[in-house]
This record gives C-alpha cells, sequence and structure tokens, in this order.
C-alpha cells in the first residue's frame, strides 16, 4: 500500500470479560499456549498492507500487554489506555493517529482504519481486504452474518411482544472499516449517552457521518470469545488447521523404510495431508521451511534401532533453527523400532526421549516417543503399523504437553 493509502488497525481489548468467569480478562487466557489476544495479533501481522496497530488496553493490564508484545515479537503494535466503556475505547485508539495519546511513537493518519475485536482470532486477510476496499468505495462496511435464532421483543410483563423476521436481518461481526475521517467525525460529535452505551461502530457513521455501510457476507469463523466454552472451541479450530499436513521423515535402512511406508498408507486415513522424505533431503532449515511452504507443524521422525535419537536431535536442531513453533507448537513424533526380543532393553535407552523433550518443549516443540514391536511377519509388521498410526493421529490431534517425553507402544 501506498503511503497516501495507508491502513491502520484499532482493537479495542479493554473488557474484563464477565460472561466469561474467572479473574482474567478473556483477551488474556491462553489459547494452546499462547494469550489468545497473541493470536488475533498474529493474523492482523499477517497482513503486510496494515501498517499499525493500535492494541486498546485497560490502565491496569498495559503492563501485561507489554510483555505478551515483547514475549512473541509481536510488530507494528501501539498501545493505547483504553476508557470506561468500549466506545470510549474505540476513541481513544483513533486519537492515537491525530493526538499524542498513545504509549509509544506518534503514528501517521491512515486512508482506512479497521476496527475488530481483539477476541475474534480467526480473521483472514480475504476478508479484511474486502471490507478495506469497500470502506473505500462507500465510507464504512462491515462483515454480518445471518441470524442463528429469531430475535424477539418482551413486554414489560415478560410476556412476548413481538419478534423480526429473520431473513430480514443480520447479526453484525468484525471487522469492520472505515474511512478514517469519517468515523473520527463520528466520534468526535458522540454524546455521553453514545459512549457509554452504543454498541455499533457503523451505526455511528450512519447517524453522525451520514454514511450508510456496506454490508458483507462473511466467513463463519468471525465469532468472537465471549463464554469459556468458547475458549476450548478456538483451541479446538486452531488444533483442527494445524493437524492437516504430516511429513514423516525415515533414513535409507531397511527396516526404517518398511514401517514408514506403512505408517504413510495408514496415517492417509487419519490425516489429510501426508508427505514422506529421507532424512537426508533435510539438512538445512531451508529444507525444513519448504516442507508444505513452511506451513507443517507436524512431524515422525523414523530412527533406527542402533542409532538412538539421533534423526530426532537433527530434526529438533533443524526445526529450533527455523522457529517453526513461532507461531504454533510443532509435534514431534520420535519412532523408535524393536525386535520383540529386544524390546526391554530399547525402551530402556530411550529415557533420553525425556531429557530431550524437556528442551525442546522451550522452542514450543512437543516431543513424544512411540516404540514399534518390529516383526518379519507381514501381518504382525502391518498391526503394528496401524497401531502406530492411530498413536500418532491422536497425538498429533490432542497435542498435549502433559506427554512429552512419554513413550508409547505400538
Amino acid at each position: 500500500m501506498q503511503a497516501e493509502r495507508r491502513v491502520a488497525a484499532v482493537l479495542p481489548a479493554g473488557g474484563c470479560g464477565e460472561r466469561l468467569g474467572g479473574c482474567t480478562p478473556k483477551q488474556f487466557c491462553p489459547v494452546l499456549g499462547r494469550p489468545l489476544i497473541s493470536r488475533t495479533l498474529e493474523a492482523m501481522e499477517r497482513v503486510g498492507w496494515i501498517s499499525d496497530i493500535v492494541v486498546v488496553v485497560a490502565t491496569e493490564s498495559v503492563d501485561l500487554m507489554k510483555s505478551i508484545v515483547h514475549h512473541y515479537g509481536h510488530k507494528r503494535v501501539t498501545l493505547v489506555e483504553g476508557g470506561e466503556t468500549r466506545h470510549r475505547s474505540i476513541f481513544n485508539g483513533l486519537k492515537a493517529f491525530t493526538e499524542d495519546h498513545t504509549l509509544g511513537p506518534a503514528l501517521q493518519t491512515p486512508e482506512v482504519v479497521i476496527i475488530h475485536d481483539a477476541v475474534r482470532p480467526f480473521v483472514d486477510e480475504e476478508t479484511l481486504l474486502q471490507v478495506t476496499s469497500a470502506a473505500r468505495q462507500y465510507g464504512a462496511a462491515g462483515a454480518v452474518r445471518p441470524l442463528v435464532s429469531t430475535v424477539i421483543a418482551p413486554s414489560s410483563d415478560g410476556c412476548l411482544d413481538h419478534s423480526l423476521e429473520r431473513a430480514k436481518h443480520r447479526a453484525s461481526e468484525m471487522p469492520q472499516a472505515f474511512l478514517y475521517d469519517i468515523i473520527y467525525e463520528a466520534y468526535l460529535q458522540c454524546s455521553d449517552h453514545d459512549l457509554d452505551f452504543g454498541t455499533e461502530c457503523l451505526h455511528l457513521a450512519l447517524a453522525y457521518g451520514k454514511t450508510r455501510a456496506k454490508l458483507l457476507d462473511g466467513p463463519p469463523d468471525l465469532w468472537k470469545v465471549t463464554y469459556k466454552r468458547d475458549l476450548y472451541t478456538a483451541e479446538s479450530i486452531i488444533k483442527d488447521r494445524i493437524s492437516k499436513h504430516l511429513c514423516i521423515l525415515t533414513n535409507i535402512k531397511e527396516e526404517a523404510v518398511q514401517i514408514g511406508f506403512r505408517l504413510h498408507e495408514n496415517l492417509k486415513s487419519h490425516i489429510k495431508n501426508v508427505k514422506s522424505i529421507s532424512s537426508s533431503m533435510c539438512k538445512t532449515v531451508q529444507d525444513v521451511q519448504n516442507i508444505y511452504q513452511g506451513q507443517c507443524y507436524n512431524y515422525v521422525c523414523i530412527n533406527v534401532k542402533d542409532s538412538d535419537l539421533e534423526e530426532s536431535r537433527n530434526l529438533i536442531d533443524l526445526l529450533q533453527a527455523a522457529h517453526a513453533g513461532a507461531y504454533y507448537q510443532v509435534v514431534v513424533v520420535s519412532v523408535h523400532l524393536a525386535f520383540s526380543e529386544q524390546c526391554g532393553s530399547e525402551f530402556r535407552k530411550l529415557s533420553e526421549i525425556r531429557k530431550l523433550a524437556k528442551e525442546a518443549q522451550k522452542s514450543d516443540i512437543l516431543l513424544y516417543g512411540l516404540l514399534i514391536h518390529f516383526s518379519k511377519e507381514e501381518s504382525q509388521l502391518e498391526d503394528g503399523a496401524r497401531q502406530a498410526a492411530a498413536i500418532i493421529a491422536a497425538l498429533i490431534t490432542d497435542r498435549n504437553p502433559a506427554l512429552t517425553g512419554q513413550v508409547m507402544v505400538a
């Protein structure tokens, strides 16, 4: 985007999350080990044409938010202290571009400003682009979704007064986008009642800026985290997204090739995209980044019985160097082969996995061990591979940190 066509974003994050329950505001609750607001910032930062991201937080949460920005390396983020209500907080965020109201360097006034809830982590670039383009054309735009339930109005005695025809109404969602001058001037004209009790930015643009917002159908993932159950739903969505790709690394030893082939065939019924490559083809950081264009968060590393953890250790070193766990935790299943009569001694040797797993987890890499009974009998080998594939799929789907360093047996 050219400088005169700058796009910025304002994320109100000053709420206390009363409906969520608990003492931690929902925007700071962990989702797969990372605060929810950090997940939303990830989504915004992936959009290179957004120049600045203003996060509006309650005064008492400023230090916490600073630590999150620093710890997770967020860029283009400016913090602003919020107001007593949502609209007062958004207004403070908008002032960051015209007044000395920020906790950081002065910001350039954008052409378009996107307003998005800090607790809606699944916004995608296409939706952001659509509302931004519509805002340039109409002055304001917002994502909407069909109503799930019919809206009814009760009378003063608690009985039904009237209902709305669901097909004629929509649920207003985020993101919303505005020409900066329109929404800023609208807030300047707001009454105290608007700032204290209003809920809809698009309505303010209509009431005070005479701007009829363009309404765009948004994807189903635009819902926001409101209740505790929503945190679990958010985790499930992320787990599902990052469990679709798997890479199996094996060397040229006959046993490793045999079990690698059978794992590949069995895992295809559990995971959407399964790729097998030789460990000799994964020697550099660039090699790791080339696997599914750097979007692979799941690996199976097959170690032959006389090399202990060498293959898995090399893979983890590469993943750490590539910062593969920067956005999402990476799963590595270290597979080891042993003939039945050697299984006990092999299992004891795998105690080293615990030490390696503890070190890997510091880089958001979850390491699990899996010992497969290797047999020359075709039926037993296939049964072992089938059981191993089910265990691997479960580990990838669940991503349970409590099981890291443990060794399972198939």
